[in-house]
């Protein structure tokens, strides 16, 4: 059970990480019987990029109830989208004891930035376990994670999401040609949300979401999809605060559809979303248009594909409102993140005991969580 932590030594530095923007602890006086070291001495602090992004939210949540399980001490911390001020909690974390540090890293795929976290591990001795959001990019892989042996990642194969969603989009498309075509000339326009500049995911989910669908749709004997906007040569539209929100992708939709409708002939057909916050900003969108309004209700399905497979997303899949998504395993991602917290806690190689997990052939200590389809079927 959670509980305040009262020491007079500790309450002042708590306040200062309040300022900084952590989020809230807890504690079990349980050490689990374990011979290894007590459960009760550990102090984990878990840094997220934000608390906002609804994917996040849900893997927060999980690995809570996993380090309650543990009986250990723990501490979240809201990055809130800046480096610099997750760096500043890491270190208020490490000042003030802490034996292990989970980190969601803001500044996804910068070497310079994680190699910053390892050294401060490094330097206090204690392990660090990245997760979710990558911590190099292809051309460096292995460099960050290979230069301590007390560090670990726990992730996801960038672009098995991009490579499934476009499987998932080509069929449906090439099932619902015909339907799709609003404006009747053959082909299907389409919009691309993307959720961050530079991010791994982001960049592998908006390339192969296009190419694997189009490839299927062309040896249909269907021409390939067409971004709905011709003067933009990216052929997405990003979210300019890198949160991957809901709020970004409504607004662009919203503009969007006051140019690109039906009764200009040149309606969007296709929504294609780099998560599941974005597709729900899409999809209110269209509700306000009067697409998109469920199942066995008036009004045109605009198809709309994210990833994440969130609750709200399989609730909108569930009502009609949703085509499909691509499921990023929160649940999946907090246990695999509490068995190298495990480890860290009874002083073993964090990857012990890890033969079960999908884990890198490049790299041996990144594990992967696998993604799945899903479209409420």
């Amino acid at each position: 059970m959670k509980r305040r932590i009262v020491a007079a030594m500790l309450a002042g530095v708590m306040a200062l990480g309040m300022l900084a923007g952590c989020g809230g602890s807890g504690k079990s006086d349980s050490d689990g019987g374990s011979s290894d070291k007590k459960s009760s001495d550990a102090n984990i602090a878990v840094f997220y990029y934000t608390y906002s992004d609804t994917y996040i939210a849900s893997v927060r949540t999980a690995l809570d109830a996993k380090l309650d399980e543990m009986g250990v001490e723990y501490q979240d911390y809201d990055g809130n989208s800046n480096q610099t001020t997750q760096n500043e909690q890491i270190d208020t974390a490490i000042q003030t004891g802490a034996t292990a540090l989970i980190v969601n890293i803001v500044t996804s795929g910068s070497v310079d930035a994680s190699s910053q976290i390892v050294e401060k591990a490094e330097a206090a001795g204690i392990p660090v376990i990245f997760f979710n959001r990558a911590v190099e990019d292809d051309k460096t892989e292995g460099d960050v994670l290979g230069s301590y042996d007390k560090c670990a990642f726990v992730g996801t194969d960038a672009p098995e999401a991009g490579h499934m969603q476009g499987e998932m989009i080509g069929n449906y498309v090439v099932e619902h040609f015909d339907e799709m075509d609003l404006n009747g000339d053959g082909k299907i326009s389409y919009a691309m949300f993307m959720g961050q500049l530079g991010n791994a995911e982001a960049i592998y989910r908006t390339q192969f979401a296009v190419e694997d669908a189009d490839k299927i749709i062309t040896e249909a004997g269907k021409p390939a999809l067409e971004y709905f906007d011709a003067s933009n040569s990216d052929k997405y539209q990003v979210d300019q605060d890198g949160n991957w929100s809901a709020t970004a992708a409504n607004n662009y939709m919203t503009t969007n559809l006051s140019q690109y409708n039906e009764g200009s002939n040149n309606m969007i057909e296709l929504v294609i979303c780099n998560n599941d916050g974005m597709a729900e900003g899409a999809v209110s969108a269209l509700n306000d248009k009067g697409y998109n309004l469920g199942t066995g209700k008036d009004g045109k399905m605009i198809p709309v594909f994210g990833v994440d497979a969130t609750d709200a997303a399989k609730q909108l899949i569930g009502d009609g409102k949703m085509t499909a998504t691509v499921k990023q395993d929160a649940d999946g991602m907090a246990a695999c993140i509490a068995d190298l917290a495990k480890n860290a806690v009874g002083g073993k190689d964090l990857m012990d005991g890890t033969d079960s997990y999908n884990i890198s052939d490049k790299v041996s200590n990144k594990i992967f969580i696998p993604y799945q389809e899903y479209s409420g079927k």
